[in-house]
Order: C-alpha cells, then structure tokens, then sequence
C-alpha cells in the first residue's frame, strides 16, 4: 500500500511534575527534511527523536514541535540571565538610535522583556533531564504510529487515484493503437500519391533514393514504439504501486517517461483525431504526476 507524505498527529504527556505536547506534521518534499524543535535543556533528546523520525519515514518535509512545562502550580520560573544581558544592550541601542535620529519611543517595562521568548525558562539543574527525556521518549512511538496511519489512509486515497488514472492512460493508448491502425491505408495512398506526382512532373528523379526518402518520413510518423512504450510504463507503474511504498522517487521519474511519449506521439500524429487522443493522453498524466507528488 502507498504512504502519501501528508500527514499530522498530536500527543500529551505528563510525568515528573512536567507536562508536554507533541506536534508532528508533514508535507510532501523530494527527499526527507526533518525540522525539529525540542527544548535544549533535556540533554540528548532531539538526537534521540531525530533517530526514531528517520528510522520510520523515506520521504516528506517533516515539522516536530514538543513543548514542555512545569505541571504543578508550585514551579519556579528561572529569569535566563545568560539572555537578559544581551536584549538589555539590544534595547539600549536601540534607544541610543532613536534619540539620535529624533524619534521618541514608549517607554520599555519589565513585563515586555519577560514575554520575550527565552527570558523566563526552567533550570536544568532543577530536574532530572534523563529521567525526563526518558518519560518523554516513552510516547514517542505512539505519536509516530498515529502519524504513520494518517498518511497510509492518506495513501490509500492515493493508490485508488493513480489506478483509476492509469486505467484512463491504458484505454486512451488503446484508442491511439486503433487510431493510429486506421490511418495507415490513409498514409500508404498519400505517400503513393506524392511519389507519382513527383515523378510525373520532375525530370531525373533517382525514383530509388525518393523511395527511399517517402520510407523515412513513413517511419517517422509510425507510433507504434511510443505505444508499446506506453503500454510498458502502465504495467510498471501498476507494478509500483502493487509494490507499496517508499516509491515515489520512482514514480515520478516513470512520470516523466510518460509525459515523454504523450508528446512523442502528438509530433507525429499527422492527424486531428491522434492528435486529440494525445492531447487527453497529456491531460491524465498531468495529473497522475500531481498526485504522485505526494507518495512517499
């Protein structure tokens, strides 16, 4: 079964006087692009969610967020001491700046420096970080797995889609088969035509290197080699997809080999209704490479 690279999964946790939430959500990417952010402060946990993340996904731009807080009502907030110096001289610059340049600003109170993001933080030395990288650990499996089922029934869509689409390639194929077997009567004589006009009104015509030069324009409005190669890449794609995922990568080169004998086939069709039958073809597998897009 196919995995789309879609997908989202949220998970709460609490232990050790802390409380957490996990947030875990993807989109599609032509490789795997992990973004992780994890509070710093627990010692060797974004190593350890960076392993489980790449262990269980191929494909996907992958956004992980875990937020972690103190749970009882007792928690000490610590004033990050180590931030506050440098978005003091930041703010006094900024002041210096103003004055110079004429400009009054409002005046800056204590409470706008601690809603700065890392001014307020819990110090590690007030927790056991293992203890608690462990417990968080813990229901990361969880959150993984739930992901993982969100994008299968994601890829379940998907798989249905690309089959129903590669049904429409191998009906407008067979079209163009027949469309292309019917014309050929149609070909012969024009060619026949050509050639004995030519001949009736032109004088020491090599009638040998004309055959020959009528036989080179026959082949190359044949299109029987782009729909057998038509017909191979259905099979193959079906093959793929019967095959489930990690197959992205090779389904969206065989869309690109698709895409190559549509065109093929239009440039020689040397008539309207081949033409249109390739124009659709292009059509279909337009959007069978959207939606491949989007496996893993």
């Amino acid at each position: 079964m196919l995995n789309s690279m879609t997908g989202f999964a949220t998970l709460k946790g609490e232990a050790l006087g802390f409380d957490w939430v996990w947030d875990l959500r993807s989109v599609n990417a032509k490789g795997l692009d992990l973004r992780l952010r994890v509070p710093d402060w627990i010692e060797g946990l974004e190593p350890a969610v960076r392993a489980a993340l790449t262990k269980a996904l191929d494909r996907g731009s992958v956004n992980l967020s875990l937020r972690v807080q103190k749970g009882d009502a007792e928690a000490v907030l610590a004033l990050n001491t180590a931030q506050l110096g440098p978005v003091l001289e930041a703010l006094a610059s900024i002041e210096q700046a103003a004055m110079d340049k004429g400009v009054t600003l409002a005046p800056s109170c204590a409470s706008d420096l601690l809603a700065l993001r890392g001014m307020l933080d819990v110090s590690a030395s007030e927790t056991d970080t293992k203890a608690l990288r462990e417990a968080i650990l813990k229901g990361l499996p969880k959150l993984i797995s739930a992901f993982a089922d969100m994008r299968r029934a994601e890829g379940e869509s998907l798989d249905s889609v690309l089959k129903d689409q590669l049904s429409q390639v191998a009906k407008l194929t067979e079209a163009a088969a027949t469309e292309a077997e019917a014309r050929k009567g149609e070909a012969r004589a024009t060619l026949q035509a050509n050639l004995a006009r030519v001949l009736e009104n032109t004088d020491n015509v090599d009638e040998s290197r004309l055959t020959q030069e009528l036989a080179m324009l026959a082949v190359k409005q044949d299109v029987t080699e782009e729909l057998d190669r038509l017909r191979a890449h259905v099979h193959a794609a079906r093959d793929l997809i019967a095959g489930g995922s990690p197959v992205g990568r090779k389904l969206d080169f065989l869309m690109q080999e698709f895409n190559r004998e549509a065109n093929t086939l239009c440039s020689k069709s040397q008539s309207v209704a081949l033409t249109r039958i390739g124009l659709d073809l292009k059509a279909v597998i337009d959007q069978m490479r959207e939606q491949v897009q989007n496996v893993e």
